[in-house]
């Protein structure tokens, strides 16, 4: 029987009584997962977990989905993303960007993300937190008018942050190879601008932060505008809810229900992660 404590933020919480070197039953796991829809953000700390049982356990959210930049894969398992600031041999381990600025994950490919997991491996001294925003209650404290606004609208995605195009900065330093951008798909990606989470049926704002570079049928200032606007308010700090790490941490999120953004460290500081995201059964619902 697990235990799920509630942080004093506006989500998040941390599940107790639970090994994950051991398989799951699948109530306890159904537990876990009411638990991630009700307060989107988990934390299971102090796990000893080998990438193979870390992998199966994250299949039970749905098919893991390898990111598109793979010279970051995992080296035995390429469904984990390394995320991590060491260079080893003049080389870096992982991928050190795992993206500093709102966003949430895949909404740049047609069927988008689940849940994404990160289990810490290394942690800094200070730092390499990640930041999450509430986009259920952002959206339930909209104005009616807005509300209506917004309705039906639907947003162009593109791989990258639209805030930053400069493939000299940090958050572009790891640009796809034109045989990634293959892989990966078509260039333009459609989702709901409000969707419907694909179990709760609760409505939440997506992804106004990150992939959306525009808004259908509407001419380019005003839907960045909209955009904006939109992610000024479901990022305030009333939305906001930190994650801090130690080793063996396992963190997993609800791509449907916010946004998120990681944080950077000083990189002789040593910091490793390894991330699996799971991919949506199908397209989001407005």
């Amino acid at each position: 029987m697990i235990s799920v404590r509630k942080s004093d933020d506006c989500m998040g919480a941390e599940i107790l009584g639970v090994d994950f070197s051991q398989t799951l039953a699948d109530a306890t796991f159904d537990e876990i997962r009411d638990a991630l829809h009700r307060h989107h953000v988990l934390a299971i700390r102090g796990q000893k977990l080998h990438p193979a049982s870390y992998l199966e356990f994250s299949k039970r959210f749905g098919p893991p989905e390898p990111h598109v930049l793979d010279q970051f894969h995992h080296p035995q398992y390429p469904d984990i993303l390394v995320l991590s600031n060491v260079v080893r041999d003049g080389k870096p381990v992982g991928l050190a960007d795992g993206g500093t600025y709102w966003h949430t994950d895949y909404s740049y490919l047609d069927i988008p993300a689940r849940a994404t997991l990160l289990y810490s491996v290394e942690v800094p001294k200070l730092g390499g937190d990640t930041l999450f925003a509430d986009q259920e209650q952002a959206y339930e404290d909209l104005p009616a008018a807005m509300k209506k606004r917004i309705e039906g609208l639907t947003t162009l995605n593109v791989y990258g942050n639209r805030d930053d195009l400069d493939l000299a900065s940090r958050t572009s330093a790891f640009a796809p190879t034109e045989e990634q951008k293959e892989k990966r798909g078509a260039f333009l990606i459609r989702h709901p601008l409000v969707r419907r989470h694909p179990y709760t049926r609760r409505k939440a704002l997506y992804a106004v932060s990150g992939t959306s570079f525009a808004i259908d049928g509407i001419p380019d200032e005003g839907g960045i505008g909209l955009l904006r606007e939109l992610a000024a308010h479901s990022t305030q700090k009333k939305y906001q809810f930190r994650m801090q790490y130690g080793v063996g941490d396992i963190v997993i999120w609800d791509n449907a229900s916010v946004l998120h953004s990681a944080t950077l460290t000083d990189p002789a500081d040593p910091r490793t992660l390894f991330r699996i995201t799971t991919k949506e059964t199908q397209r989001p619902t407005a």
